[in-house]
């Protein structure tokens, strides 16, 4: 554990990406990245090595937008460190709607089958992640049902928060007090 902390910072030191890096140098961190994270506590060692094997570190700069609204899903995302805004968008204006940190998800519409995503996602900060492969997820989900139940029973209260957070919003911006 500890020599796999040093490796990696020496990586960031170095800004060495995982792409950067031979075939297999680096993932030994994603089994362990995925474990950390709160979206899969409880998971087995083999679900979370069956969620590593689909997964890459992303990184993203303050400002980037990662997801569009309207474009076709085809991630899940689960927040490592930094910070992203979720943002609803018009032609003349964005509205933050929630802001998502260390430990928490988006891209759940990627699970869905031809489901555009519904919401813009703007990096806050200099933010890593760890990018999923919407459909070797799905695939994953479907040979693998217990792990299935537990990705869409906290999928589906990822979803439920963020409608939450899109009718506070709302109700804010029409002096609603809730």
């Amino acid at each position: 554990m500890r020599r796999v902390s040093h490796l990696l910072q020496i990586l960031e030191d170095y800004d060495i990406q995982q792409g950067d890096l031979p075939f297999g140098v680096g993932d030994m961190a994603l089994d362990e990245l995925v474990q950390q994270h709160a979206f899969a506590a409880g998971f087995s060692d083999r679900q979370i090595a069956s969620l590593a094997a689909i997964a890459e570190e992303v990184r993203f700069e303050a400002d980037e937008v990662v997801l569009l609204d309207g474009q076709r899903s085809s991630a899940f995302y689960l927040l490592i460190s930094g910070s992203v805004v979720v943002e609803l968008c018009t032609p003349r204006y964005a509205v933050s709607v929630q802001a998502l940190g260390a430990g928490q998800v988006f891209g759940w519409s990627s699970l869905l089958d031809r489901q555009d995503t519904l919401f813009q996602v703007r990096a806050r900060e200099e933010t890593r992640a760890l990018r999923l492969n919407g459909e070797e997820l799905k695939d994953l989900c479907r040979s693998d049902r217990a792990l299935a139940a537990e990705i869409f029973q906290r999928t589906l209260n990822v979803v439920a928060s963020r409608v939450k957070a899109t009718e506070l919003k709302f109700a804010e911006m029409c002096g609603v007090r809730v």
